[in-house]
């Protein structure tokens, strides 16, 4: 029997702050607050740090099958424990897409011994896979992907027919990108009309516009409503879009919502210093958006926050005009320092914040037996020094793609450790001998 006891830590759990320890044996939490003792125990003293529930992300892309130059499972993995990422859910637009059940089965099979953190796949839709979509099992996938917006390949899912039977049929939660695609195109063709190529990254979020995501995020709550299916809306950046969702807990919702880390983090006028760095889709929008963003965490219109951790190479992202810059941020190695820079500033308690980044997850997504500090549940743990000063610097990021939006900030608090299966699988900047992710598993 293996054995870790944490000493002293404050445990952040279930709407409490606790002064305590944690007990694990074989990988599982034993005992969880007050005094422990325990025989043969590797004693970690976890004095003056925060000991939560390991993040649960709803929204990646590692870019495995097909497109490893820029990132692969297991870096961007060892990225994210190191994040206080313990558990990832993986997006289909890889080459080829996961849009069959063998390629989404494909996907377990190369995850298998190389995450760091415990994994699923989302299965993707296209105009013409709904036959692959009613052979899936409850269980065999977090979700099914619906971009109901621009995308990669044929993933763009713009016949209304289709979409009716996807909501109508699908077995699971439905996950959606919403942006309307026409009114991109339209935004774009005004633009290109006075700057040609060059169109300054700054007009990103007003091309990516309020009216496009509105539009397909409304349309997405309709389909929704009409046949009684399980959405969550990813990514949601304006604040027009919250009077779409209900207020309060995400317990009995049907129609459910994410924040990402970047868009509670920046808004439209880190165009000036960051530029095409942040470019992403959705965009980052105006600063009013941003703060309706944080209001609709503590309201509880926004259930979760994620990260859509979407990875680029340096050369890429300085591509020579508007059109040939990829959208996407590579986030997920500090993105529970961004998502804690809320609770610094105020906007949420450090319970309520676990709450967005690891119960609500492992409630919403039926994830059996992770997200919470709780006796017999998998050690998926993360300590943190919420006092602690860290300058994100290019030399530390460990990301395939080798760089972050964030060099230069400095964030106010830092993971020092994070445990995976209850092996210790990070230490301030040292990491275990081998992978301990497993595949999530779903109570459906």
């Amino acid at each position: 029997m293996t054995r870790t006891l944490i000493k002293n830590a404050r445990l952040v759990n279930e709407g409490t702050v606790s002064e305590g320890d944690l007990l694990v044996e074989n990988g599982r939490i034993a005992r969880v607050g007050g005094e422990i003792s325990a025989a043969d125990a590797e004693v970690v003293d976890a004095a003056g740090q925060v000991l939560m529930p390991g993040m649960i992300d709803d929204q990646v892309h590692f870019r495995e099958p097909g497109v490893t130059y820029k990132a692969d499972m297991a870096t961007e993995s060892r990225a994210a424990i190191a994040g206080g990422i313990t558990s990832f859910m993986e997006m289909p637009n890889t080459k080829p897409p996961a849009v069959t059940v063998q390629a989404l089965e494909d996907k377990f099979a190369l995850a298998a011994d190389r995450c760091w953190g415990n994994y699923a796949f989302y299965m993707g839709t296209t105009n013409d896979n709904i036959d692959e979509i009613r052979r899936l099992a409850p269980d065999q996938t977090c979700g099914i992907k619906v971009f109901m917006g621009a995308s990669t390949g044929n993933m763009l899912v713009d016949d209304p027919k289709m979409l009716e039977q996807v909501f109508s049929d699908a077995p699971m939660l439905i996950a959606t990108h919403c942006e309307d695609t026409p009114t991109i195109l339209a935004n774009e063709a005004r633009y290109r009309a006075e700057y040609g190529d060059d169109i300054p990254v700054k007009f990103h979020p007003l091309i990516r516009s309020e009216e496009a995501c509105y539009k397909s995020s409304s349309m997405a709550v309709d389909l929704a409503k009409r046949f009684g299916s399980r959405l969550h809306v990813l990514h949601l950046t304006t604040a027009r879009e919250l009077e779409l969702f209900e207020p309060g807990p995400p317990d009995g919702k049907r129609i459910t919502a994410e924040a990402c880390v970047h868009h509670l983090y920046f808004c439209d006028a880190d165009y000036e210093t960051k530029g095409s760095l942040i470019k992403c889709n959705p965009a980052i929008k105006t600063a009013a958006d941003r703060q309706a963003l944080r209001q609709g965490l503590v309201e509880g219109r926004l259930d979760l926050i994620g990260t859509d951790h979407a990875p680029h190479t340096w050369e890429e992202k300085h591509a020579s005009s508007y059109f040939k810059i990829p959208a996407g941020l590579p986030l997920v190695q500090h993105a529970l320092a961004m998502s804690l820079e809320l609770v610094h500033d105020g906007v949420l308690e450090l319970p309520a914040l676990v709450e967005k980044t690891a119960h609500a997850p492992a409630r919403m997504f039926d994830i059996v037996e992770r997200g919470y500090l709780r006796e017999g549940y998998w050690a998926d743990l993360v300590l943190v020094d919420m006092a602690a000063q860290d300058q994100v610097r290019r030399e530390d990021i460990l990301y395939k793609c080798g760089w972050s939006p964030l060099e230069g900030d400095t964030l106010r608090s830092k993971v020092t450790m994070t445990f995976v299966n209850g092996e210790l699988s990070y230490d301030r900047g040292c990491f275990g001998a081998a992978p301990q992710g497993r595949r999530l598993q779903f109570a459906r």
